[in-house]
């Protein structure tokens, strides 16, 4: 039972740890975000991540089925979601959201129209 304890021990010390980190990112994107300067000693470290490709993805609703009835589905099957038609959609970068927005179409190509971006501070909070 020892190693149980450890484990909870070590758990909830890396979640102090982020939590603080998480405080320090908040407070040095709202001290740049005051004075609008560029990042001047960090442009070596932000080129560095520039270049990272990441997942954008549009979700229109979720729904939440049993195996029973995700065996049944077949062509022509209807899936109800949890969203009224008409709501704007969630745009998540690498499973976290970061905007709404709405389909629209260009050039006969979907697309998506933000409507609401989530703050830089907001996307933070909602990590820890």
């Amino acid at each position: 039972m020892g190693d149980m304890s450890d484990w909870a021990d070590a758990m909830a010390e890396q979640a102090d740890s982020e939590a603080q980190d998480a405080e320090k990112v908040e407070l040095e994107e709202l001290g740049e975000g005051e004075n609008n300067e560029s990042f001047s000693s960090g442009d070596e470290k932000l080129d560095a991540i520039l270049d990272i490709p990441v997942t954008i993805s549009m979700e229109v609703g979720r729904s939440h089925i049993t195996i029973r009835n995700l065996l049944q589905l077949n062509q022509g099957s209807v899936i109800e979601l949890d969203r009224v038609a008409g709501e704007s959609l969630d745009v998540l970068v690498n499973g976290t959201l970061i905007a709404h927005g709405e389909v629209v179409v260009v050039n006969d190509k979907f697309g998506i129209r933000l409507t609401d971006v989530i703050s830089q501070t907001e996307r933070i909070k909602k990590l820890r």
